[in-house]
C-alpha cells in the first residue's frame, strides 16, 4: 500500500477514536537488526545452520522459537531447546547498537500513563526487558511477549491479550507494526492496522494506513480515547 500522504494535522482513520494502541517493538519503536543478524550467524555458527538459510530466512516479526524450529526441523527436540536458550542467551548480551526508532520515544510519552497503549512483542520477556532497558523509552504497564501466548505472530492471540489485558475490545484498538506477520496478527484480531514503512517498502506492507515511521503521526489523547493524526 502506498505511503501516506495526508496533510500535517489531518485526522487519519476517518477520524475514528481507538480505546487503546497496541505497539510492536522491533522495526516499530527501537531497530535491533544488527543485533540479531549478528546473533544468528553466531549461532548458525555454533550449530552448523547453513549461513544462507539463516540471511534468507524472512524471521522478522516471528517468535525465536518457530525460527529454530523452522531452521533445526530435522534436529533432535533437545538440540532445538539448546538452540532456544542459545539465541536468547546471545541477542540479551547484545545491545550495545540498538537505535530508537523516530517518533517512539515521542508516541510512547504521548500515552504514558493513560492505560491505553501497550507493547506486543515476538520477543521473550528476558529479551525483550533487556532491549528496552537500553533505550530509556517510556515503557507501558502492559508488555505482552512471547512467553505469555501459545500461538505468535501471525496468530491473532497476541494482540487480542494485549487488549484484553488493557480491558479493551481489540476491535477499538489500533494495532502499529512494521512487519507482515504483525500485520496479520493485527487485522486477524480485529485491529485497525497503522504500517510502518521502517524495515520494508510501504507497497509491500497491507494496512489501514502506511506511513514511513512514528514520526510521521502524532497520538491525541483525551476522555474519549486516542486519535491519530498527520504530524
Amino acid at each position: 500500500m502506498p505511503l501516506s500522504t495526508a496533510a500535517p494535522g489531518s485526522v487519519l482513520f476517518g477520524g475514528t477514536t481507538f480505546d487503546a494502541v497496541l505497539f510492536d517493538m522491533d522495526g516499530t519503536l527501537i531497530s535491533s537488526l544488527a543485533s540479531v543478524m549478528r546473533s544468528w550467524t553466531r549461532l548458525a555458527h555454533e550449530f552448523a545452520i547453513d549461513d544462507v538459510r539463516v540471511r534468507e530466512f524472512r524471521f522478522h516479526g516471528v517468535p525465536a522459537r518457530d525460527i529454530v524450529d523452522t531452521l533445526l526441523a530435522a534436529r533432535e527436540p533437545e538440540e532445538r531447546a539448546r538452540a532456544l536458550r542459545r539465541i536468547v542467551e546471545l541477542e540479551v548480551t547484545d545491545t550495545g547498537d540498538i537505535e530508537v526508532l523516530p517518533g517512539a520515544a515521542e508516541a510512547l510519552a504521548a500515552l504514558a500513563g493513560t492505560g491505553r497503549s501497550a507493547i506486543v512483542t515476538s520477543c521473550d520477556r528476558t529479551l525483550a526487558s533487556a532491549r528496552l532497558a537500553a533505550t530509556g523509552l517510556a515503557v507501558p504497564e502492559v508488555v505482552v511477549t512471547a512467553d505469555d501466548v501459545a500461538r505468535g505472530k501471525p496468530d491473532p492471540e497476541p494482540y487480542v491479550l494485549g487488549a484484553q489485558r488493557l480491558g479493551v475490545d481489540p476491535a477499538r484498538c489500533l494495532v502499529v507494526e512494521d512487519a507482515a506477520a504483525g500485520l496479520d496478527s493485527g487485522r486477524d484480531a480485529g485491529a485497525a492496522t497503522l504500517a510502518l514503512a521502517t524495515q520494508s517498502h510501504g507497497d509491500a506492507l497491507t494496512a489501514d494506513v502506511v506511513v514511513p515511521d512514528l514520526g510521521a503521526v502524532r497520538f491525541e489523547v483525551s476522555g474519549a480515547g486516542v486519535r491519530v493524526l498527520a504530524a
